[in-house]
């Protein structure tokens, strides 16, 4: 199909010429009507593409990343289309500009950088366990089968994979407020059920050492409690 080709194709002609700035970055496909979404840290690199009408998730890679020879590899940790392309690295040549990165490639993207909304929850979390803490057996770093979730500048994403076997069982994502114990986030894009698309979901939130306890209702509306451990 014509997104998976363009997905790739971008990161093919450009060169890094600065380091990237941890942060949100967005760009628009007009040919395709796409948005394109990059979140990056010092250490980790998300690319997501989705449709916002009508809403549609296309696509997701992330993991690892590295600076060789003006050239951001990427260890890819999950991959979305894995069943398809078999992809597990990437390498994305990149140039930082004022404002944002510039992907050369069929449409020219502009990734323009969001601005700074730094939050309590802001960083990576995987999840643990379920709460509350008595002590359970944990799912850490060592477990192929993860559940992270990705925060930074006011936009969430979560996503569920396995690392070994490049198995995906799902993403959803948007924006959030974490503040004074109340975690809220609005879905722009949800690869299980597009139909979530706008949702408006409220938790509590407590922060204990390197752990996020998270609380509220569930999609069936009975009590959650989850557990997440800090990821660095």
């Amino acid at each position: 199909m014509k997104w998976s080709i363009l997905f790739l194709s971008v990161f093919s002609v450009i060169t890094l010429q600065a380091q990237i700035q941890a942060g949100v970055y967005h760009a628009q496909d007009s040919v395709n009507g796409l948005t394109h979404e990059l979140k990056i840290d010092n250490s980790y690199f998300i690319h997501t593409i989705y449709s916002e009408s009508p809403a549609a998730f296309i696509k997701t890679i992330g993991g690892f990343y590295n600076l060789e020879n003006g050239v951001l590899k990427v260890e890819l940790e999950f991959n979305s289309n894995y069943e398809e392309d078999t992809t597990t690295s990437v390498a994305l040549p990149l140039e930082v500009v004022e404002n944002g990165l510039m992907l050369a490639g069929e449409n020219n993207l502009f990734f323009k950088k969001d601005p700074e909304f730094n939050q309590p929850l802001d960083g990576k979390w995987l999840f643990a366990t379920r709460g509350p803490d008595e002590g359970q057996e944990r799912r850490g770093e060592s477990n192929s089968r993860k559940t992270m979730k990705f925060l930074s500048d006011g936009h969430f994403q979560w996503i569920a994979y396995d690392s070994e076997t490049f198995k995906f069982s799902g993403t959803g994502g948007g924006t959030y407020t974490s503040k004074d114990g109340i975690y809220s986030e609005s879905i722009q894009y949800f690869s299980r059920d597009n139909a979530r698309v706008g949702a408006k979901l409220s938790f509590t939130y407590e922060i204990k050492g390197n752990d996020w306890h998270h609380k509220g209702k569930n999609s069936k509306g009975g009590p959650m409690y989850e557990i997440w451990a800090v990821r660095n």
